[in-house]
This record gives structure tokens, C-alpha cells and sequence, in this order.
């Protein structure tokens, strides 16, 4: 659902002010102004289906195994009745109240009191202060980048505990898990109600808001472009990086702990999920300040599509890796976690070198080398609501040759790789890479449409030039 890197077409950006007094270019860009009928499906779809779905999973593990299909059976032969599965689920508790506050609070004060020092002495770090794309308003927004410091603190305190303090279990994580999701849902529920209650009567900027009249569509996609509070408290920056993608690892690491804890070790299965995902997640706060200007930040309004899928869909269903090897340890071949290693990190390279490409085109507006010459690129400009014209390049070269999307491609093949660990054994944990080719493959999709309606024919130039979406020669 949320949460998941996306980079916009390779484009390097310059402003000249053009005032025109027309209005039109509201509909350029961001998300739509009118609902169609198909969009309003979907909506409904997720908004009754998403939480289900999850509940669904984590139930499965903690009953029958991490079975998708014998909860099914039971259903239909009558050995059991929903309400025998859903009284034999662990409830609300008090401890899960307690932990899940405690940490959501430290996060915020992470976030918001300690500014980033990482970027004092990490060479090539990018971090404090920070300015965003602009906005269709023509607004450009600070943002303090200090995730990886926040990520550096929280483990360092949660390897202490675990080696020296012994304040709580390295598995309270997985112990509490399902409690665990009761609390994120009523914060996810929380943020998103209150963010479309802000963007209604008090927006940070009234002018980057956006009403379509249907109250689900509002409330799923936001109203919202970049709800705040007070000057730093950005709630997409927040939540899209913490506290689920903190969390993420930390996760992964009461995983392995519980493995431990049961059967007197730590498979390599266990360790190539935690590395592969470590990988990425510290790559995230490497690059927070490459993630302002995302599809999350530049085009997405704040709802219950990243306000829930923050809290809830990405800790609990990017993880399903390391939960499934809790309940299946998995010991591979040498042979068969050396591949997966490889595919991993060839993916990762690619996510990586991909998007470099782009910063470094955007950074230097195209006074580079890539691959050892100067880049091609397609000119464009678009149009904010304030009448402001924009300029833009649209890169040709390196990986961005080969095809628009091509980090999509590099970040599937880690997905594969993530559930690949986990042997053959059940369908669960490849629901991820079930579930990331078809988030992927729509967001090619409508990224594409945005773009169009933000650049029209410049767009089409562009296209011509770079045929392909994900896999050069075939889609």
C-alpha cells in the first residue's frame, strides 16, 4: 500500500515566473479533482477489504500455521465458525497500549526535538534542513531530514537492552504482535480522520487542498497535500518514514530473537531477510532527502491511503518474511542463499544506481556523465496554480534508456529475493511480490497519466523515446 519508494520520471528542474492568471493547471497534476466509477470501486474495495486482509494473514500464522487455505476449509466444512477463530484472537491490552504509545511518542520526539547531526560527520550524507519539491501551489516546504539519526538511536537502545539493560525481551514484538495490531489500526483510523477534519476547517495551505465531494474518495486519497503542524510535524515525512519503516528492522530483529528463543538458533533464512531488508530500510533514511522529491511527497495527498497503510499494511504485511520463518525455520543450501544473496543485492543495485542516475541529472540539470557520456534528455515544462512555468529534463540515458521505470525493476527483484528465503513450502510469504508487481505495475500506470496531464505532448516525446515501462523489449 503506502510507503514504498517512488521516483518520478528522471527530470532536472528550473522556474520561470509567468504569471497568467488562469487557473487551469489545477488539474495537471496531484491527485484527481472528479471520481469515476472504477476509482470509487477500488476505494470501497480497500477501505473494507485492506484491514481484513491483514487481520487475515497475521490470524493464519498465529492459528493454523501460516496456512492460507485451512482457515478457508474450516469455513466451509464447518469445523469452525468465525466466531470460534475470531474469540481464539488475542485482544486489546493494556502492555500493547503502553508499548505502542511509548514508542510512537519517542519517534515524534526524535522527529521533531533533536535535530539531524549525522550529516556533521557522515561523508556524503545528506541530512538537517532540507527543501522539498514544489507544491501545486506553487509552495516549496522545509523539512528537518533526521531519519537515520532516529534509526541509529532506536537501535543502539534496542541493542542495549538486548546485551546489557534486559528492560524488556528482544521478542516483546512478536509476543505482543497481534495486540500490536489493534493499537496501529486505532492510530491509523485516528490520523487519517483527523487529517481530513483538518484539511476541512483548519489546512496548513488551503490552496494545495483538494475536494472532489465524495466523501470516501476524500477521505481514502486526502485532502490534504502536506498537512502540518507547527513549522516541523509534517505528517507525510512522518509517517511514511516513522514509526513503520523504524520499525521495520526491529521487527525483523524480534523475529530472529523468537527464532532463537524456540529452536536454540537463527537460520540463514532468518539472517537474509534481515539483511536484505535491512539493505533497504537503511537506504531509505540514507536518502531521506532524495525521498522529498518521490511520488509520496510530490503528488500524493495525506489520507487513509498513507495515514493507515503507514501504521498498519507496511509493518505488518513487509514483514510477513520473518514472521512465516518464526513458525517454518527454513535452513537453506549454501548454494540456494548465495543465489538469493546475489538476486538481493543485484536488485538493490539496480534500485540504487537507477535512482543515482536521476539525482545526479536533476542535481547538476544535466551537466553529467552517465555511463560515461553526457546524458540525452527530453525539455518539458509545466504549469503551477499560481501561474508560475516550470522547465523541465526528462532523461533518456543510462538505466532510464532502458526503460521509465527501470528502479522498479531492481526493487522487484529484491522482493522476490525476500520471499524467496522462505523455501516453497506455503503461498503467505509471496504475497509480497504478488502484491508489489501488481502496486508497481499500477503505480507505472498512473505515475504515466500524471504525468501526461502535467506535461501533455512534452510527454509523448518522451515516451517515443523511452518505449518501454519495466523490462526493456517486453512491457
Amino acid at each position: 500500500m503506502a510507503a514504498h519508494q517512488e521516483k518520478k520520471p528522471s527530470e532536472g528542474r528550473n522556474r520561470k515566473s509567468t504569471q497568467n492568471g488562469t487557473q487551469t493547471s489545477q488539474v495537471q497534476w496531484g491527485r484527481a479533482w472528479e471520481v469515476d466509477w472504477f476509482s470509487l470501486a477500488s476505494i470501497l474495495f480497500l477501505l473494507m477489504f485492506a484491514p481484513l486482509i491483514v487481520y487475515y494473514f497475521i490470524m493464519s500464522c498465529d492459528q493454523y500455521q501460516c496456512s492460507l487455505i485451512d482457515p478457508v476449509i474450516d469455513l466451509l466444512t464447518g469445523n469452525k465458525h468465525l466466531s470460534d477463530i475470531w474469540n481464539k484472537t488475542p485482544t486489546l491490552t493494556y502492555r500493547a497500549v503502553g508499548i505502542y504509545t511509548l514508542w510512537v511518542a519517542f519517534q515524534v520526539v526524535l522527529y521533531v526535538c533533536i535535530p539531524d547531526f549525522c550529516h556533521k560527520f557522515l561523508p556524503g550524507y545528506v541530512g538537517g534542513v532540507q527543501e522539498g519539491a514544489v507544491t501545486p501551489a506553487g509552495v516549496v516546504n522545509k523539512y528537518e531530514i533526521n531519519g537515520l539519526q532516529a534509526w541509529i538511536i532506536t537501535h543502539v537502545l534496542w541493542f542495549a537492552n538486548a546485551y546489557y539493560f534486559h528492560c524488556f525481551s528482544p521478542t516483546i514484538i512478536f509476543d505482543n504482535w497481534i495486540p500490536l495490531l489493534w493499537c496501529a489500526n486505532i492510530l491509523g483510523y485516528a490520523v487519517s480522520t483527523f487529517a481530513m477534519i483538518k484539511g476541512y476547517f483548519f489546512p496548513t495551505n488551503a490552496k494545495d487542498c483538494k475536494f472532489t465531494g465524495n466523501f470516501f474518495y476524500d477521505y481514502m486519497m486526502g485532502i490534504e497535500f502536506n498537512p502540518r503542524i507547527g513549522k516541523w510535524f509534517d505528517f507525510k515525512l512522518f509517517f511514511n518514514g516513522r514509526p513503520g519503516i523504524v520499525a521495520w528492522t526491529l521487527i525483523n530483529l524480534s523475529y530472529a530473537a523468537k527464532q532463537q528463543e524456540l529452536y536454540g538458533q537463527v537460520t540463514n533464512s532468518m539472517i537474509l531477510v534481515n539483511v536484505l531488508q535491512g539493505i533497504y530500510v537503511l537506504d531509505f533514511f540514507w536518502n531521506e532527502a532524495w525521498y522529498l522529491k518521490t511520488i509520496d511527497i510530490c503528488h500524493d495527498h495525506f489520507g487513509w491511503y498513507l495515514g493507515w497503510g503507514d501504521c498498519v499494511w507496511l509493518p505488518y504485511l513487509y514483514t510477513l518474511q520473518g514472521l512465516y520463518l518464526v513458525y517454518h525455520p527454513v535452513q537453506l543450501g549454501t548454494a540456494n542463499a548465495v543465489g538469493i544473496l546475489m538476486l538481493g543485492l543485484i536488485g538493490y543495485y539496480i534500485f540504487r544506481m537507477t535512482n543515482h542516475q536521476k539525482d545526479l541529472f536533476r542535481r547538476t540539470n544535466g551537466n553529467c556523465k552517465i555511463w560515461g557520456k553526457k546524458p540525452g534528455y527530453i525539455e518539458c515544462s509545466y504549469m503551477s496554480v499560481d501561474g508560475t512555468k516550470y522547465y523541465s529534463k526528462l532523461m533518456t540515458s543510462g538505466f532510464w534508456g532502458w526503460a521509465r521505470h527501470f528502479n522498479y525493476t531492481g526493487d522487484l527483484m529484491g522482493s522476490l529475493a525476500y520471499c524467496l528465503t522462505c523455501g516453497f513450502g506455503h503461498l503467505l510469504p509471496y504475497f509480497y511480490i504478488v502484491y508489489m508487481t501488481i502496486l508497481l505495475t499500477h503505480r507505472c500506470i498512473r505515475d504515466e497519466h500524471r504525468c501526461f496531464s502535467k506535461y501533455g505532448k512534452d510527454w509523448k516525446r518522451y515516451t517515443a523515446a523511452v518505449p518501454y515501462r519495466l523490462l526493456p523489449g517486453i512491457f
